[in-house]
């Protein structure tokens, strides 16, 4: 769910920028060489994903992948879905440069969320990739109705948040479908993430 410019106050929008530069900040240090192919493809596949549109509950979905760049990167995810949402504003207007910050915040929390979940090592493999990918969609749903109902908008936005359950689902079997694939043909990707 992208937040497009002008819904939220400038004092808002201004203050998610500062503390999306501080994420980027924190989880862009010590950056090593062999990190960066591994977030550069991650970065094409969460775009190329994130441009395949389809209906839902009267509105356009898409996939993110943030779960799985959750487990894939760790705190690295942070920065390449901002670059994605970046690329995504100025190409295709999905959101704005104003509210890139908190829109990179909500989907960053996803990831993140998605990174605690699979370090969770007394779980197995499979329900932990499952439920990666399943929060790594809803959680940012849920904060951006949660910003709109502090900016006063109500708190019908909790149904349309509801909604991205179905999505959830879906990027819980992707997850899951990617995470078997690499365990059987490069388990070697699957090593927790640098923290």
């Amino acid at each position: 769910m992208h937040v497009a410019d002008g819904i939220f106050p400038v004092g808002a929008c201004v203050a998610a920028h500062v503390a999306a530069y501080g994420g980027l900040y924190v989880s862009g240090r010590n950056l090593r060489a062999e990190d960066t192919s591994r977030m550069g493809l991650l970065a094409a596949a969460s775009f190329v994903v994130s441009t395949i549109q389809f209906p839902l509950a009267g509105a356009s979905m898409h996939l993110g992948l943030y779960g799985l760049l959750g487990v894939l990167l760790g705190r690295r995810a942070f920065p390449v879905l901002f670059a994605g949402l970046l690329f995504q504003s100025l190409l295709f207007q999905h959101g704005g440069l104003l509210s890139l910050g908190l829109n990179a915040l909500n989907m960053g929390c996803g990831a993140l969320a998605g990174w605690a979940i699979w370090l969770i090592g007394a779980l197995p493999e499979t329900p932990r990739a499952a439920a990666a990918g399943f929060a790594g969609a809803l959680l940012p749903a849920f904060l951006l109705a949660a910003e709109f109902e502090l900016a006063a908008y109500g708190r019908g936005f909790y149904v349309i948040a509801s909604a991205y359950a179905a999505v959830a689902l879906v990027e819980a079997a992707v997850t899951v479908a990617i995470i078997t694939f690499l365990r059987k043909t490069k388990p070697e990707i699957l090593q927790p993430a640098a923290a």
